[in-house]
């Protein structure tokens, strides 16, 4: 069984994995002082789903909710991920 990559991690052999993208959408909002309830009420991102992300709870954002997220925030991918390399 060798390393196994996936969108946000990377899972070794013994079963630990090594987080390689960071989110950060929940700094970046407690920066920019934006509620939850704001981002879906501009977005329409279903609330569970932003929660999910918020959270840090989900292994994958689709294109369509981070070109919202961006766009309700102000800001690029780069201000919500950051690639962390090992």
């Amino acid at each position: 069984m060798g390393i196994k990559y996936t969108d946000w991690k990377l899972y070794l052999p013994n079963g630990y994995y090594i987080s390689m993208i960071k989110n950060m959408l929940a700094e970046y909002m407690l920066e920019k002082d934006v509620e939850k309830r704001d981002i879906t009420k501009l977005t329409k991102i279903d609330r569970h789903v932003l929660n999910r992300i918020y959270k840090k709870k989900t292994k994958s954002i689709t294109f369509e909710n981070l070109n919202k997220l961006c766009f309700a925030l102000d800001c690029t991918p780069n201000d919500l991920f950051r690639y962390i390399p090992d």
